[in-house]
């Protein structure tokens, strides 16, 4: 019997759909929120040497409409898109979805917001794309069972970034269908290797994804055809060991359930599935006393997966984030796994290296990010004087299960972003995002994000 296919239809039907005016005001404010973090990320990324150099080739292609983060210039919206999502992943600040995996926001936000800017499209406009965008991108992941060796950076963001950019031009939903058919071929498939090897190559893959989003929301125009059910086709078994249609309309669009208000914000600088061990790790720190000299081993239990990222000798600062090991040991001596923690300065301390070599990562078959009900990580610190301290983590802070103040989240943006914008044009960035749903045209936002 033939698999029904209208879990597309409504998918698209939900993108098209989508109105600012009936959502709840706890879903608008995630959405800000969510918006204010990935700025902060784009910017803090955009000072790295890399990326600095793709924003001057982006520029060398032709000039354009649309803002470069922390950049002179314009461009067109999908080279701002490619640059500007490529720098916000670039020191792992970036949020994401343990419902769905990965990072909805990096591969959906650029885009639009690049779309937006060069539509002068308005504040609503703009936030209804990214929600409906993250909704998208987080649902098609939460309804594919990835093989393990697949990293799920830019695999759905294509189609994520195709249905805000969809939702931006005004599609209905045949054409938002046909969009996200087509975004969804041109998915690409990549495995964790680049992050353990620290292969910056790895930080292009939201970029792409947010390239051929907006690309194949214009292939349709052109006359492009795409498969019927796309990810079905990729995800069933080349990317993913199955594929739910069900799981991805399940409860779409019901009051409270939409997935950019149930994610989570880092505060960490480094891969999800550190976070857990180093909330308990700091947690242990904060109630006992003991230092770096005092440590004699660790255990942590994490998730299967975590066994890849159990390397104690990161060569480089972005293996390093994909280091469990190393980021324990950070935790241990500097007391914080913030982004300095990361510097490549800090990657060759030797006093982290050494404690890193102490740390053993052993896998809990039970544990999952995509559950709630049982820890994703437990931690044994045992001690030179015969002491064992141990914790568990179920929720890292952040998490919308666990979360934090806004005046946190707040902190977090002008820690990452204020050296780039500047103390009076940080806090503008901070009022005009809050007030997104009331601006006339988003030039209002991306005026400020430029070169100071």
């Amino acid at each position: 019997m033939p698999c029904p296919r209208d879990y597309l239809d409504r998918l698209a039907g939900f993108v098209s759909g989508i109105n600012l005016e009936y959502l709840d005001e706890s879903t608008v404010t995630a959405a800000k929120n969510v918006v204010l973090d990935t700025i902060g990320a784009i910017l803090a990324g955009s000072r790295m040497a890399e990326n600095a150099n793709f924003a001057r080739f982006a520029l060398s292609t032709g000039s354009g409409n649309c803002s470069l983060f922390g950049h002179a210039g314009k461009v067109q919206p999908m080279f701002a898109a490619l640059v500007n999502a490529t720098a916000g992943v670039a020191l792992e600040m970036d949020e994401g979805s343990r419902l769905g995996g990965g990072h909805p926001s990096i591969h959906v936000s650029p885009g639009a917001i690049a779309v937006a800017e060069d539509r002068g499209s308005s504040g609503k406009e703009l936030l209804e794309s990214i929600i409906a965008g993250y909704e998208v991108t987080s649902r098609i992941g939460s309804a594919t069972v990835t093989k393990d060796d697949i990293h799920s950076h830019g695999t759905w963001g294509t189609m994520g970034t195709a249905a805000a950019t969809a939702r931006l031009l005004g599609y209905d939903a045949g054409q938002t269908k046909t969009a996200m058919n087509l975004a969804v071929s041109m998915s690409p498939a990549n495995t964790w290797t680049t992050c353990l090897e620290g292969a910056t190559i790895r930080n292009l893959y939201p970029g792409r994804s947010g390239f051929q989003g907006i690309l194949a929301a214009h292939l349709g125009e052109c006359g492009f055809t795409g498969l019927k059910d796309a990810p079905a086709d990729l995800y069933q078994s080349v990317i993913g060991n199955g594929f739910d249609r069900d799981a991805v309309v399940d409860g779409l669009g019901e009051p409270g359930s939409y997935r950019i208000q149930r994610n989570y914000f880092k505060f960490h600088a480094c891969c999800l599935y550190n976070h857990p061990v180093l909330d308990a790790v700091q947690s242990l720190l904060q109630k006992e006393e003991f230092g770096p000299h005092d440590v004699s081993h660790v255990k942590v239990e994490a998730p299967p997966l975590a066994l890849i990222m159990a390397d104690p000798e990161p060569e480089n600062m972005l293996a390093a984030k994909f280091s469990i090991p190393y980021a324990v040991a950070a935790m241990v001596v500097r007391g914080s796994a913030d982004v300095t923690s990361f510097y490549p300065q800090q990657v060759s301390n030797s006093q982290i290296r050494r404690i890193a070599q102490r740390v053993e990562v052993v896998a809990d078959e039970d544990m999952s990010f995509r559950r709630y009900d049982y820890p994703a990580a437990r931690v044994a610190v045992s001690l030179s004087n015969g002491r064992i301290l141990e914790g568990s983590v179920t929720v890292q802070r952040g998490d919308a299960k666990n979360p934090v103040n806004h005046e946190e989240l707040v902190g977090k943006f002008r820690f990452i972003a204020g050296d780039v914008l500047g103390e009076a044009r940080t806090k503008q960035v901070i009022d005009t995002v809050a007030k997104m749903d009331t601006l006339v045209d988003v030039g209002e936002l991306t005026a400020l994000l430029g070169e100071n």
